[in-house]
């Protein structure tokens, strides 16, 4: 009986050591879900978001780089995404089980255009997809054409401001690469015109008190002049394939030009785009 007693005079004792402040382990986790999602909430305003899902069927098209736009309204969250064809009829945000019941309020369609970068055009299906959380896997049931509802899981993370994300997006100068005054070489890129006429695809490029200055020499020598934001510039050769000299105002985006071909025996001017690749940039050797 005295054994029993002490047991539990000294269960008693280690219970009122512990300090008041050791936190239940239930409410500790209610409080990092709360807190969880309370970083997770946007101010109200408009985003492009990463979409991710599990399978290779059902994703962002292929032109908008995996994001959609995130609307945020009253601190509910809706995502549109652009899909890669029309295939896709129906979404329903929840499982399939549910999306077949009577009643289910499924998610319609609506008819996007999308560019590719060769220029290409093309009319897919989009949806508006309601967001309960961020960086938080949530079902979305799927129907195509064969009439089958099918099961996934997708996210939205990486939420950035629209003006964040054109700044991001924005070319960059000389001066925001960091680079010094110098000759280097650089890929460029043409697009526009009937797709025969072509640049060297690694340029010689000057940098000279900060301005950039590309050499671009042409597949044929028959290009009398080009124009860059309205300023006209002449071969600077006299054999050979046009070869121009022109300033390249910023890198990772494409600069309209226009070039002026004889080639067909009357002047034609062929509106083109030139983009030089800030990653390709070395030091001339």
């Amino acid at each position: 009986m005295k054994k029993k007693q002490l047991a539990i005079l000294t269960m008693a004792a280690l219970l009122a050591a512990v300090p008041a402040s050791v936190p239940v382990l239930g409410a500790e986790t209610e409080k990092t879900k709360t807190e969880s999602a309370e970083t997770n909430i946007l101010e109200d305003g408009v985003y492009s978001a990463a979409f991710d899902t599990d399978s290779g069927m059902f994703h962002v098209n292929e032109s908008l780089d995996g994001r959609g736009t995130l609307t945020v309204k009253d601190g509910k969250m809706t995502i549109h995404v652009s899909l890669a064809s029309k295939g896709i009829l129906n979404l329903f945000p929840g499982k399939a089980e549910d999306a077949k019941k009577e009643g289910a309020e499924l998610l319609e369609p609506t008819t996007d255009k999308v560019t590719y970068s060769d220029g290409y055009e093309e009319e897919v299906y989009g949806f508006d997809i309601p967001v309960p959380a961020l960086d938080e896997e949530f079902d979305v049931a799927l129907i195509g054409k064969k009439g089958k509802w099918y099961d996934h899981k997708v996210s939205v993370s990486d939420p950035k401001k629209e003006e964040e994300k054109a700044s991001e997006e924005a070319g960059k100068t000389a001066e925001d690469l960091g680079l010094e005054d110098g000759n280097y070489t650089v890929s460029v890129a043409l697009e526009g015109g009937s797709g025969r006429a072509t640049v060297e695809e690694t340029a010689e490029l000057e940098i000279k008190d900060g301005v950039s200055t590309a050499t671009i020499v042409w597949s044929s020598p028959n290009y009398d002049y080009m124009l860059v934001e309205d300023e006209k510039y002449t071969p600077i050769n006299t054999e050979g394939n046009s070869t121009f000299s022109i300033p390249v105002k910023c890198f990772d985006e494409k600069l309209p030009v226009t070039a002026d071909t004889v080639a067909m025996g009357t002047p034609h001017e062929i509106e083109y785009t030139l983009q030089f690749d800030s990653e390709t940039i070395e030091k001339a050797k």
